[in-house]
């Protein structure tokens, strides 16, 4: 673990709560891409999630946090959360909306807590891997854990 000033605003949120966690430096690999992530930290692809950020038809926001080497589905994840269609937000509405950057988006510690939906691939691991909320920074977390931080619900929302 490096020094305190590496601590990202989700590992914080963690700490506050007692809550077990690795944590991940990319910052050197050149990875870009959630697979290149994976690649770089010598994980599982379908343990490293992405957090995607979408508004439904009525205009409500919703979090999807999906395996780096899959696809969200919209059709299906709108059906998750009972909305007639969804679409990503524009890359320039995420910070004011979340306060994080594209590439550091993490389901926890966003400036509002949206209704967050995970990819049910999730229940085959111990833990899933996703963004600390900066780039170049990963935490894994237990589902039972993160359940202490964020709500969530499990579905099937990929392709």
């Amino acid at each position: 673990m490096g020094k305190n000033n590496d601590k990202t605003n989700v590992m914080r949120v963690l700490d506050q709560k007692k809550i077990e966690y690795k944590s991940y430096n990319y910052l050197n690999t050149g990875a870009v891409s959630g697979l290149e992530v994976a690649q770089a930290l010598g994980e599982n692809p379908d343990m490293v999630f992405k957090t995607l950020v979408t508004v439904g038809k009525s205009k409500t926001n919703y979090v999807f946090v999906v395996p780096v080497d899959k696809e969200l589905n919209l059709k299906k994840a709108a059906h998750s959360v009972r909305e007639k269609s969804i679409e990503m937000i524009k890359q320039k509405e995420l910070l004011p909306l979340t306060g994080y950057v594209h590439g550091g988006c993490s389901p926890i510690g966003m400036k509002k807590q949206f209704v967050t939906t995970i990819d049910q691939s999730a229940e085959q691991f111990e833990s899933i891997i996703f963004s600390a909320g900066k780039i170049g920074y990963q935490v894994e977390v237990s589902l039972e854990d993160l359940g202490k931080v964020i709500r969530f619900q499990l579905a099937d929302i990929t392709e």
